[in-house]
């Protein structure tokens, strides 16, 4: 009888894993032979192993939606059920990729049930199994009387066991192959050695492993080897013995069971390691999104994987990379590369993100390179990586590098990396460039994101551009967005930053109305505003509001607060405000001991300031420069120059290296007094350290120039500026304009203010004040009051010191009623007279009062009144003066001379004083020397508040 048989030759391509549930392409020819099939004579061995028996038939249905789910079930012969076995050439064999890429042993076909035997005929027959009798063997003689059973099983095992390997146990733990090979090389060639690695510990084995013998003596080398059983091997007694194919066996059984076995509820079937291992990987990316601030607990979920792959590091590097932590990040990437886990792409980007995170772009470009010379190829993503983080870091210039490299590599980029280039130029201030690549993106058809709005706004935030930043965010409401919080707080920010507490104030109740509430950042900005105004009520009415919105103060909102205490000279608040930082766990930062420590310095305490700088030791915060600038400007305020050399000295001795801002402070402080010779030491000592040179050591020379006298000097230092391309800011100009007024040189003044305009810097109240100061001392009373006109044009409210500086100017020209004209034109404004107006209007009067006007008298007595009401009390100096102007008006005393003495000091009746000033008057001529306190103008001093150079 002829055999018809079918023998099939399949060709498989698809363009992901066999197993995936993609489409797959399949081309069958069919041949029909009249000869019997090669197995069926020879008796060779199947190339796939019986499974086992589920008493279940596979259906073939297409319909089924258990099979449908394994793409291979559909692949197997109608006929082919779990009791039957497959036909050698079976599609099944072709297809499997495992037998691909590892063959199984080749598995005889089993003979039928033997009939039983006695132990002499079973141990002749399988002598040459080897140590498998012994097991065989040992089952009869316990009583197994189904001795073909027996035989099966031991059939079986021979069927998986490997020829040439055998398995060696009792290893010592520290051992490596090198050791295994050397010992076990006396019985034959070895092919190779496998230990098995712990999974806490990969540089431990877990003291068992295999050797497998190669070459054709492969298997007598392996018999051989296991007569060493029992012998001692670095302090071990081994374990030797054929490999039983039990390892073999189960891996055959567990892919036998994957693609014949039922699945539940359309799952692939998983042995219980993999669902184990499943089940702690899906509990660590659980810790990941539930708990990210708890590293502890990230940490030990991580450990709990057996055997992680690279998804699972990768993500650990990123997590540590989202916290900054470069170094543990790059522990993980190297403990994944130890295991033989190759990274890719995603893994590299994730590790470059760590190290732009903690700002080491350097080790970021290092991964980079890294990445290139390995193939890898650099996504968009890790494009987007870098340009943010050489923004964050100021390199502007290598961020516009590498997004122009992104651009050539990747024909299309998204909102993100256009989003941290935008950034990036932002942060430098330069808008025109940002402003292109907004039209770059747009032309692209990228829809720009609300991150980019709030990045340019800040932007012009910085640059003090109201204009623009209100065009955006205006655009922002037009493209469909709703303003947050983020859009608000970029107003606030904005009229923070220019001064107009009274605008961010209206922005903040547009942002009540539109229903958004504050949160502690916008708290921060209001409080801050108000502190640079010194009002310190508001600030503390703000900080009552974050405590009613239950909002719990951050570090940031705490150490204004302490600002604030420090301003108002409350010190003892400000220490307390430490302890309610601790006791709600915030660690204080250098930046909170600073404003206590200049404030102590400044007031002169020097061993509070240093005991709060012991305290500062004790709190965990290590000293830096910046603390000792702080201690040092306070110093300098207090024009204690001799203990602020001093303390520069202790740095030194600490071994802090003084910066330029602190040679800066020293500079400013000279200047104050006039040593410009001390200033211009300490600028050499800044030059020969090589450190940098910027506008504020500049404007350190320029006032010590200006306040000894030295006009020429300062000329040079501006050309000096000019060579080192610094350009002339404000505060440059109104040293420079203030200096020439200290002289009456109104034309160099008036030259200086045509050469602002000219470099676009705009006059600020202190411009205007010196320009009106040059003016009045030059006698030029009109130009004086046409500046006031046009500070209004501009916009620009003159203060008490611009009132005050004309007052006098009036006074100096001799014409009391144009000072009383002033006067009361600055009392409309709102501006509260201090005790500098009062003593140049009264003494203007009472020079003018020889000749016996009306409205003199008239003025000094009102003029008594008020200083009465104001509590204001004047010095012994000014009293003298005005006493001696009193005896040749009212030589035997009248109503002046009762209304002035109310306003002298209350030791004024004390005749021996009286005697001993007059006495010390007519030897000294007080009465034509006596300091006048608004003879000049201080605008150059006034912002040196808002100038402290903290770092």
């Amino acid at each position: 009888m002829n055999i018809i048989s079918i023998s099939s030759t399949t060709h498989y391509s698809t363009t992901s894993s066999p197993f995936s549930t993609g489409k797959h392409h399949l081309s069958t020819t069919t041949t029909l032979s009249l000869n019997p099939p090669p197995h069926s004579s020879t008796n060779k061995p199947l190339k796939h192993p019986k499974p086992p028996n589920n008493n279940k038939n596979i259906n073939n249905n297409n319909n089924n939606k258990k099979n449908n789910n394994n793409p291979l079930k559909s692949l197997i012969s109608p006929s082919n059920t779990l009791s039957s076995q497959p036909p050698p050439n079976a599609l099944t064999n072709k297809l499997w990729l495992s037998s691909r890429l590892n063959p199984p042993p080749s598995t005889p076909t089993l003979p039928p049930t033997p009939t039983p035997l006695d132990k002499d005929s079973i141990f002749m027959k399988n002598s040459e199994n080897g140590s498998d009798n012994l097991e065989y063997i040992e089952k009869y003689e316990n009583g197994n009387d189904n001795l073909g059973l027996v035989e099966n099983e031991v059939i079986e095992r021979r069927v998986f066991r490997e020829k040439g390997k055998i398995f060696v146990g009792n290893l010592p733990l520290w051992i490596k192959k090198k050791e295994v090979t050397e010992f076990f090389r006396q019985f034959g060639e070895i092919s190779n050695v496998v230990l098995i690695k712990g999974h806490e510990d990969i540089e431990r084995n877990m003291g068992f492993g295999f050797v497998i013998f190669g070459g054709d003596m492969a298997e007598k080398s392996a018999v051989k080897a296991v007569e060493s059983d029992g012998v001692e091997f670095h302090g071990r007694v081994l374990t030797v013995k054929l490999d039983d194919g039990r390892r073999m066996k189960a891996k055959t059984s567990e892919r036998v069971r994957w693609v014949a076995g039922e699945r539940d509820e359309g799952r692939e079937y998983r042995s219980s390691w993999h669902e184990e291992r499943e089940g702690s990987r899906r509990e660590f990316r659980n810790v990941l999104e539930t708990e990210p601030k708890n590293w502890q607990a990230v940490v030990r979920a991580f450990e709990r994987i057996n055997k992680p792959s690279r998804k699972e590091f990768g993500l650990l590097v990123n997590y540590y990379g989202r916290r900054g932590d470069m170094h543990r990040a790059r522990e993980t990437f190297e403990k994944m590369r130890a295991r033989g886990i190759e990274p890719n792409s995603h893994v590299y980007t994730n590790l470059v993100h760590a190290y732009a995170v903690g700002k080491d772009m350097e080790e970021a470009l290092s991964c980079v390179r890294k990445m290139k010379s390995e193939g890898i190829e650099l996504t968009l993503v890790t494009y987007s990586i870098i340009v943010g983080g050489f923004g964050k870091v100021g390199d502007t210039e290598a961020a516009e590098f590498w997004f122009q490299e992104a651009k050539e590599k990747h024909t299309t980029l998204n909102a993100i990396i256009y989003g941290n280039i935008i950034y990036a130029h932002c942060q430098a201030r330069n808008m025109d460039r940002a402003e292109a690549l907004v039209r770059d993106m747009e032309e692209e058809g990228i829809d720009a994101s609300i991150d980019i709005y709030h990045t340019m706004m800040d932007g012009y935030t910085m640059i003090s551009n109201e204009e623009k930043c209100i065009v955006v965010f205006n655009r922002l409401k037009e493209c469909g967005f709703t303003p947050s919080v983020i859009s608000y707080g970029c107003l606030i920010n904005l009229y923070i930053k220019m001064d107009k507490i009274y605008k961010a104030l209206e922005i903040s109740e547009n942002m009540k109305s539109a229903g958004i509430n504050h949160n502690i950042k916008t708290y921060s900005m209001l409080i801050n505003g108000f502190i640079k105004l010194k009002d310190w009520a508001n600030a503390f009415a703000i900080f009552e509001d974050v405590i009613c919105d239950g909002l719990k103060p951050d570090v940031v909102l705490y150490n204004n607060i302490i600002r604030a205490f420090c301003g108002m000279g409350n010190l003892d608040r400000a220490l307390r405000t430490i302890e309610d930082m601790k006791k709600e766990r915030h660690k204080p930062t250098s930046q909170t001991f600073m404003p206590i420590i200049h404030a102590f310095a400044k007031v002169g305490e020097i061993r509070k300031a240093h005991e709060v700088f012991d305290l500062m030791r004790m709190s965990g915060c290590i000293p830096t420069v910046y603390t000792y600038n702080a201690l040092i400007l306070g110093l300098v305020e207090k024009h204690q120059m001799e203990k602020a050399v001093g303390i520069l000295d202790k740095m030194l001795l600490a071994g802090v290296i003084p910066n330029e801002h602190t040679y800066t402070t020293i500079m400013n402080g000279y200047a104050s007094v006039g040593d410009i010779g001390k200033a211009f030491e300490y600028f050499a000592k800044l030059k020969n350290e090589g450190l940098e040179l910027d506008v504020y050591t500049y404007e350190a020379l320029l006032k010590a120039c200006c306040k000894s006298g030295r006009m020429q000097s300062a000329l040079a230092v501006t050309k000096e500026m000019n060579k080192q391309g610094i350009k002339r800011n404000t505060y440059v100009y109104n040293i420079l304009i203030d200096g020439w007024a200290r002289r009456g040189d109104v034309w160099e003044a008036s030259d200086l203010m045509q050469q602002m305009r000219q470099d676009g810097v705009q006059p600020d109240i202190h411009t205007y004040t010196s320009f009106i100061n040059a003016c009045c001392k030059a006698g030029d009373m009109q130009k004086a009051t046409k500046t006031i006109e046009e500070m209004k044009r501009f916009g620009v409210k003159p203060n008490l010191k611009t009132y005050t500086t004309l007052i006098n100017g009036w006074a100096r020209a001799s014409l009391p009623e144009k000072a009383l004209k002033c006067f009361e034109d600055m009392k409309l404004t709102g501006l509260k007279p201090d005790k500098a107006v009062y003593h140049c209007l009264i003494t203007s009067l009472l020079s003018r009062a020889i000749v016996a006007e009306d409205y003199t008298y008239r003025g000094v007595l009102q003029l008594c009144e008020e200083v009465k009401e104001s509590g204001i009390t004047v010095d012994m100096g000014t009293a003298v003066h005005w006493s001696r102007c009193l005896r040749k008006i009212e030589s035997t005393g009248g109503a002046v001379t009762e209304a002035l003495q109310k306003t002298f000091p209350p030791d004024w009746n004390s005749h021996k004083t009286l005697d001993a000033i007059s006495s010390m008057d007519t030897q000294n001529g007080l009465g034509n020397n006596y300091d006048d306190p608004c003879s000049e103008s201080e605008g150059e001093d006034d912002d040196d508040d808002d100038r402290k150079i903290w770092f």
